[in-house]
């Protein structure tokens, strides 16, 4: 009895390692999520302060929405999410959020045009995805 429990422990241990592995093989598109996020942020926020009015925003909006449909389309391909993927993913578009509002915000207002303003404001936007992507393959 006791040698078919310990047969039981040892597939089932067997089991739990071959889907944490799976699981962690299948996240990695999150990777690829996060840093096209990234840079399509920074595309964004550079057409918005660098080009003309009304192209510059017209571009950007374009840039933006047609990654985040794509982006969107992706992820609803996806087959697997890990553990606390909600959180982490929401805490990155917060601070994502939070960054943009704050370097368009006044860009558009008092910077319109500079680009000592918009250059390192579209890397600082970027840097939820980059950073998130990252960690992410850490993992």
């Amino acid at each position: 009895m006791a040698e078919y429990a310990s047969r039981d422990a040892a597939a089932a241990l067997a089991r739990a390692q071959e889907l944490g592995s799976a699981v962690r093989k299948g996240t990695k598109w999150y990777v690829r999520y996060q840093v096209i996020y990234g840079c399509a942020a920074a595309v964004m926020v550079l057409s918005v302060g660098l080009l003309p009015p009304p192209y510059g925003v017209a571009i950007g909006t374009g840039i933006w929405v047609a990654t985040i449909v794509g982006l969107s389309v992706y992820v609803a391909r996806q087959r697997v999410s890990r553990r606390g993927f909600g959180w982490w993913h929401g805490g990155l578009l917060t601070a994502w959020a939070l960054l943009n509002f704050a370097v368009l915000i006044p860009g558009m207002y008092w910077h319109q045009g500079a680009a000592s303003w918009w250059v390192p404001g579209a890397v600082v936007v970027a840097l939820p995805g980059l950073i998130g992507g990252y960690m992410e393959a850490r993992r």
